[in-house]
């Protein structure tokens, strides 16, 4: 097998610091051409894709919670926590990123 033809190992990098963070609160981070949203929720820290699938609204301009994003575009509401759509006209979950805290960094599994 030629190594194009191999699957892609995936890898924890850093993403942000943790003192970084607008605690409490949604920061977006950009990682590659991705745009992310950085939850500092109630229960730990959630990263997903930051544009709604509703309208593509920047999900970091809504209101959060600590467990709800609210978007600000329609008022569309999503869960920080498993990226479920919660309220029309949010239909489709957001893309969650597999995340953890090391070192006093927010670091994703891509």
């Amino acid at each position: 097998m030629s190594d194009a033809a191999q699957p892609r190992q995936k890898a924890w990098v850093d993403l942000i610091a943790i003192a970084d963070l607008e605690l409490g609160d949604v920061t977006p981070v950009t990682l590659g051409a991705r745009e992310l949203a950085v939850f500092d929720a109630h229960d730990g820290i959630h990263v997903s894709m930051a544009r709604c699938t509703h309208g593509a609204a920047n999900l970091c301009d809504g209101h959060f919670d600590g467990t709800y994003i609210e978007c600000p575009l329609h008022q569309g509401l999503f869960d920080a926590r498993s990226g479920a759509a919660l309220a029309a006209p949010a239909r489709v979950p957001l893309r969650m990123i597999e995340a953890r805290v090391r070192d006093g960094m927010v670091q994703v599994l891509v």
